[in-house]
């Protein structure tokens, strides 16, 4: 719009100040031409009655002077008509016109003396009136008096007034037919062949390389296109190279890294476009409450921890809520920008949430209705009408978000979890050539458990629309195989483990998630940090346990408190000689369960303390707030022990990052047996949360473990890890669907 303004508004400016210039004239023109005319009948009719009133005036016959005036009663334009005297007195008078008696008439002596005719615009009442005064001599050129004709102007200045409109409608309809021509020529010449060039920079943006470009001219535009196209053959060239060589590279080498993983989104995506679906960004803006600055932090999630190093590794785009204070201040105009700010490797898009979307469909459905129905932590679900009906508006905004992005050749979509369960039929609707495939992070309950929701079948229809879903563990594939086979109108496959519906197959598979062990490993400690945490903490010549966790009721922390309590109870010997670290980082507190949670914790960590403190050692350290990656791995590097102690987990990824970061061997793991990770770390030290004896006595089990023992178990673990690590999770989600032959 701006640019058919600056385009149109020249010629506007100058057509309408030549065409008023033109009605200026044109009007004082006709106003003249019709006061001409004016004049030229007022001193016909003033000079016709010339001789009648000279006889009136040389024979003083009042009565035949007012008949003569009377007669003026009958025109339409002629207001009135007075004779006055020698001395300019009247004499007689229209009656309709009265009032101009009363009225000052200085020219009256003027016309006398000059004894010349005078017509002029005069002023009465509030209008104005033609006067045409014309002096009565005798023979010998004395005045005998004056006739004066009195006409109405009003015809005029309606004249006048029409012919200004007539002008200003003239003027607006030319102004209209240039503006139309103006936008239809700009069309023409300029906006058309942009949008075909846009439409066709963006197919290539996608990976649609092969398309011609569609312009024609050979001016400038079509010289762009034209170096445009030729990149795009030479891309489209490198990316089949590449794809060859990656093939080539892939099947060379056996342990999985971001390079093998790499090599294989080229050789067995190719051209595919690979776009990533969480709710939680792996990047946001936040401004510091204190100091006021912007700092980007990585927020505490397992979905980010997993998921970044594969885009890092691949590149792609990552579709987010953009949760942060500051967020829109960093997005481009298609809220986009590169991730991470100090090394652009993927693109972030963030969408934008109003407060009662995030509340009905984050806070509400998400995680107090699906939250606890998955997890067996006995605390009721929650479901509202309207949470649904805005969780539902929610997963059609990123649909219709993500089907802008989607390229024409096979994109492959990969959606994060439970707050998207209606995403995949969404897009299969739009796009059914498009890849879906959904990670289900947190454990699948049972058909009994999942049948109390009022929402069941919408649910499980929209996951079916996936081309695969994963979960940790066979055991929630198991649990979500009996879960469609009872409860919706479906045909489960029990040998290839998939559901089919309306003719739409699904294929359900266990994929135990996995971190970078690798980054854990280069990881360089800041042994200078190391001594501040350590003389802040006053843990010299401690024994130290960490527990890393967001602050959830599924996390088992009060459990864990409760164990240490026990334990210096049990065992007195080591009060003055243990210390526990609790790092908890608070999450989802607008629910009234989390914002409990805390205060619980609070003061469950305060009366332990109370209880077992001994001067300035006190057996707890409650460090309440968020941590960076970063910040986390001197803790872990500190500890002798870490506990892990979630009363259901669908994998638990601190177990694991744990383990990666002893590079020395020396530490141990508790870890929770209702975690996904105890399937794959057996030489951890193994407990039932909800038996505060038996993890009391886990503790001191793990405190007296010899240090050969510790560091054979810790290099099993490491050894699966290393093995079983991020890159290898998702190369077989991608080698899973290509053996599918879905891509």
């Amino acid at each position: 719009m701006r640019r058919i303004l600056l385009f149109v508004l020249p010629i506007l400016i100058i057509v309408s100040a030549a065409f008023t210039i033109f009605g200026i004239f044109q009007v004082r023109f006709e106003e003249e031409k019709l006061l001409d005319d004016l004049q030229r009948k007022s001193r016909i009719v003033a000079e016709s009655m010339d001789i009648v009133v000279k006889q009136v005036l040389e024979n003083n016959d009042l009565k035949t002077a007012n008949y003569l005036v009377e007669r003026f009663e009958a025109r339409e334009r002629l207001q009135g008509c007075v004779i006055y005297n020698k001395e300019g007195q009247i004499i007689a008078i229209t009656k309709r016109f009265t009032d101009w008696e009363n009225k000052p008439k200085p020219y009256i002596q003027e016309v006398l003396n000059n004894k010349t005719a005078r017509g002029e615009l005069e002023n009465f009442k509030d209008y104005t009136v033609y006067s045409y005064i014309l002096p009565i001599t005798d023979s010998k050129e004395q005045v005998l008096g004056l006739v004066e004709v009195i006409n109405d102007t009003s015809y005029v200045f309606t004249r006048i007034a029409d012919l200004w409109k007539r002008l200003s409608i003239t003027l607006i309809v030319i102004v209209i037919t240039i503006i139309i021509i103006s936008i239809f020529l700009h069309r023409q010449i300029f906006v058309l062949p942009i949008e075909r060039l846009t439409e066709w920079f963006n197919r290539f943006q996608k990976g649609e390389t092969d398309a011609k470009h569609p312009i024609k001219e050979k001016g400038e535009l079509g010289k762009l296109a034209s170096e445009v196209e030729q990149v795009a053959l030479s891309l489209r060239v490198a990316r089949r190279t590449v794809s060859d060589e990656a093939a080539a590279r892939f099947n060379k080498t056996e342990m999985w890294t971001e390079a093998k993983l790499r090599d294989l989104i080229h050789a067995k995506l190719g051209d595919n476009a690979f776009f990533v679906v969480s709710n939680r960004e792996p990047y946001m803006h936040v401004v510091d409450e204190v100091l006021g600055f912007v700092e980007c932090i990585r927020p505490a999630s397992g979905v980010v921890t997993a998921i970044h190093p594969i885009l890092a590794a691949c590149g792609g785009t990552w579709i987010a809520h953009g949760g942060g204070s500051a967020d829109k201040q960093f997005v481009n105009s298609k809220d986009k920008l590169g991730v991470p700010p100090e090394n652009n490797q993927y693109i972030l898009k963030r969408i934008w949430l109003s407060k009662a979307e995030e509340q009905g469909y984050y806070y509400g459905f998400s995680n107090e209705g699906l939250w606890p129905l998955c997890h067996n932590t006995h605390t009721r679900p929650i479901f509202r009408e309207s949470d649904w009906q805005t969780y539902k508006e929610v997963n059609q905004k990123f649909a219709k978000s993500i089907l802008e992005e989607l390229p024409k050749k096979n994109p492959f979509v990969f959606i994060q979890d439970y707050h998207f369960t209606l995403l995949p039929k969404m897009i299969k609707e739009k796009r059914p050539e498009a890849i879906v495939a959904l990670f289900w992070h947190i454990p699948w309950p049972t058909p009994e458990s999942f049948s109390v929701c009022p929402y069941q079948e919408e649910i499980l229809s929209g996951m079916l629309g996936c081309d695969l879903i994963g979960f940790h563990v066979q055991s929630h594939c198991n649990n979500f195989l009996d879960t469609a086979n009872r409860l919706l109108e479906s045909r489960v496959d029990t040998e290839k483990f998939s559901v089919v519906r309306f003719g739409k197959e699904t294929f359900v598979r266990a994929f135990p998630i996995s971190i970078d062990y690798h980054i854990g490993k280069e990881q360089k400690i800041d042994h200078e940090q190391l001594e501040k945490i350590r003389k802040e903490l006053k843990l010299e010549g401690k024994i130290v346990g960490v527990g890393v966790d967001r602050i959830d009721y599924t996390k088992g922390i009060a459990e864990k408190l409760m164990a240490v309590d026990r334990f210096l109870e049990k065992y007195p010997q080591y009060k003055n000689h243990f210390i526990f670290i609790q790092i908890g980082a608070p999450s989802r507190t607008h629910i009234k369960r989390y914002h409990d949670l805390i205060a619980e914790i609070d003061e469950l960590v305060d009366r332990i303390n109370w209880k077992h403190q001994d001067g300035e050692w006190k057996p707890i350290v409650y460090l309440k707030r968020h941590f960076s990656p970063e910040e986390i791995i001197p803790y872990y590097a500190l500890s002798d022990l870490c506990i892990v102690s979630s009363l259901h987990d669908g994998m638990n990824l601190v177990a694991k990052e744990y383990v990666a970061n002893k590079k020395d061997l020396s530490g141990i793991l508790i870890l929770s047996r209702f975690t996904g990770a105890a399937r794959e770390l057996t030489d951890a030290i193994q407990i039932n949360p909800y038996s505060i004896e038996e993890f009391s006595d886990s503790i001191k089990f793990a405190v007296e473990m010899p240090l050969e023992e510790k560091k054979r178990r810790m290099e099993n673990m490491q050894n699966i890890i290393s093995e079983n690590n991020i890159y290898r999770w998702a190369g077989s989600i991608i080698t899973e669907l290509t053996a599918l032959k879905k891509i």
